[in-house]
């Protein structure tokens, strides 16, 4: 951002790819959309609620009280009758956009300063000889862990601006975190489920975000 804060963040784990649009804050950055080269991207709203959610078979469009406005399914890999998209740009913030016009053509353009950078992250999915959709890509133990602290950090940070905004009260130490984080911290463990690591680290990672 002109600011300096990072705005995009494009990384390979294992053998997908990943693209991270923060907010444009100093400290403690939510993070505005997320998108997996294996089909799976979700968009949030300010408040950290899920604002656009996209999946192998298809996606769906959600208004701030959590209602979905409209739902569409990608050609021919959903089990259930094609809903057609009709393209969608929202602006995630002054210089963040994303348009959705098809699978393969998901585009995050960030603009500032009088240019213009513009990111494909869409995937074409194929179903597989067997009918059936490649699985996604389990997360492994460094990916979960770094997961946990990250929530973790971010916690930490809240509780700090807590003591920092009522210094003479105890009232913030009694605050819940914000949705967007317990939101996190449910997702991080539903993974922790189905992923295949042991009990010890599982029991852990449930410590720290948990703290």
């Amino acid at each position: 951002y002109p600011s300096g804060n990072l705005a995009v963040i494009v990384t390979q784990e294992t053998d997908q790819l990943i693209c991270i649009v923060q907010e444009d804050e100093p400290r403690t950055a939510k993070i505005r959309a997320l998108f997996q080269s294996d089909g799976r991207s979700t968009c949030y709203y300010p408040n950290g609620d899920e604002w656009i959610n996209m999946s192998i078979h298809g996606g769906q469009y959600l208004d701030q009280a959590g209602s979905r406005v409209r739902r569409w399914t990608w050609p021919n890999l959903s089990p259930a009758p094609h809903i057609p998209l009709s393209p969608i740009f929202i602006s995630l913030n002054r210089h963040v956009g994303v348009r959705i016009l098809a699978q393969d053509k998901i585009f995050v353009s960030f603009l500032a300063m009088g240019r213009q950078a513009k990111f494909n992250i869409g995937a074409k999915m194929q179903v597989s000889a067997a009918g059936r959709l490649p699985p996604p890509a389990p997360l492994g133990e460094d990916e979960l862990l770094l997961l946990a602290f990250r929530v973790r950090i971010l916690q930490l940070f809240d509780r700090m601006r807590g003591c920092l905004n009522f210094p003479s009260s105890e009232q913030w130490n009694k605050m819940q975190p914000p949705s967007y984080l317990m939101t996190q911290a449910v997702k991080i463990l539903e993974l922790c489920m189905t992923a295949d690591i042991s009990d010890e680290l599982r029991s852990s990672i449930k410590a720290i975000v948990n703290t």
